[in-house]
């Protein structure tokens, strides 16, 4: 059993073992990685530019000037090498393979003729990236425990400054301030500050609506602690307006189907199964509908990553994934209500990350 509360290792290196599994299920001789969260996630370094070449032979990552002092220093006494360069290095370190593994869903077809033109043959290296992606690391679990740890302190932190008349820029600006101070490297997504009618819009566009009595305010956020995402939803009430009755009828409903997500969700399910447990929920109340997404998705390096749980998913949940439990109810120009965890699957049970910053209604 992983304990979220332990101190963990920032920047490891992944297991050199792993990175040659990964690299035999890809099929290809070598692995030509360029973009960021990948090159980061086989070598444990960020650098917004750069190359990561593996093959049975080893890993290297070629830093421009930039960056390489810091990976070297870094890096050193792990199994990946680092090493001056660009484009054509990581090209001429490659130069012994014949078929290079490259992740098709996100390298440009640009990028690939470049490589074609000196004539490597190219795979689809993300599946077993995303195999391996999907379970975290024990030092993975503890990045993400962090970030979450610090999402809920910035909210604690934000709610008492929300005041009548400010904006929803300004009060994304305070949570996010408030997160940096608390160690965040820097927000998972753009945060979405949602006032009044516009909660009922799920990826509702953050602007200059101003706070005021009686308004439903959802707040959808996270930040990133050595790369690893938070993602955090609340909603709340600003002033018991007392023309709320429907509202929280429907927020004890959405916190209803989100506990039962942790109570009955087990390793084992597809996401499928998972989702349905939620959508059951609304749907016994006619308000299936109005569930207009998916439960959760995967939380790593990326914001949405594997596993999905969604009506059409049959990916199978295992211990050691990281996804939200996010059900959410929207009627359309009035209110929505959602209420997000990050959770794990340990033991065969859903575990949340979240355990600061209450569930229940509050009215600010």
């Amino acid at each position: 059993m992983i304990d979220l509360t332990a101190p963990f290792c920032y920047n490891k290196v992944m297991e050199e073992a792993k990175l040659q599994h990964i690299l035999a299920e890809s099929g290809a001789d070598a692995l030509f990685l360029e973009q960021d969260f990948l090159r980061r996630y086989v070598t444990g370094f960020y650098s917004t530019d750069g190359y990561a070449v593996c093959d049975r032979a080893g890993c290297s990552l070629f830093a421009d000037p930039r960056y390489y002092e810091a990976a070297y220093a870094q890096l050193a006494g792990s199994f990946v090498k680092v090493e001056a360069g660009a484009f054509e290095a990581a090209v001429a370190r490659a130069s012994g393979s014949k078929t290079l593994g490259v992740p098709f869903p996100f390298i440009s077809r640009a990028a690939c003729a470049r490589l074609e033109e000196r004539g490597f043959v190219l795979k689809d290296c993300m599946p077993a990236l995303k195999e391996a992606m999907k379970v975290k690391t024990a030092e993975e679990i503890g990045r993400i425990a962090r970030a979450c740890d610090i999402a809920e302190e910035g909210l604690l932190a934000t709610l008492p400054r929300l005041k009548e008349g400010m904006t929803e820029r300004e009060a994304a600006a305070t949570l996010e301030y408030e997160m940096r101070m608390r160690g965040a490297d820097g927000t998972s997504f753009e945060t979405i500050v949602a006032f009044g009618a516009g909660s009922s819009v799920p990826h509702h566009e953050t602007g200059d609506t101003k706070l005021k009595f009686g308004d439903v305010v959802l707040i959808d956020y996270g930040c990133k602690v050595e790369g690893y995402c938070s993602d955090c939803t609340r909603t709340f009430l600003f002033g018991d307006d007392k023309k709320h009755g429907a509202f929280k009828e429907h927020y004890a409903l959405v916190l209803k189907a989100h506990e039962l997500v942790k109570e009955k969700v087990v390793s084992g399910m597809t996401g499928r199964e998972a989702d349905e447990v939620a959508r059951a929920c609304f749907r016994e109340q006619g308000l299936d509908s109005f569930f207009t997404h998916s439960l959760g998705h995967g939380i790593g390096l990326q914001i949405h990553e594997y596993p999905v749980l969604a009506p059409r998913s049959e990916e199978i949940l295992a211990d050691g994934m990281v996804f939200s439990d996010e059900p959410g109810l929207y009627f359309a120009g009035e209110y929505g209500i959602r209420i997000e965890d990050s959770v794990t699957l340990q033991d065969g049970r859903v575990v949340s990350f979240m355990k600061k910053t209450p569930h229940e209604l509050i009215i600010l």
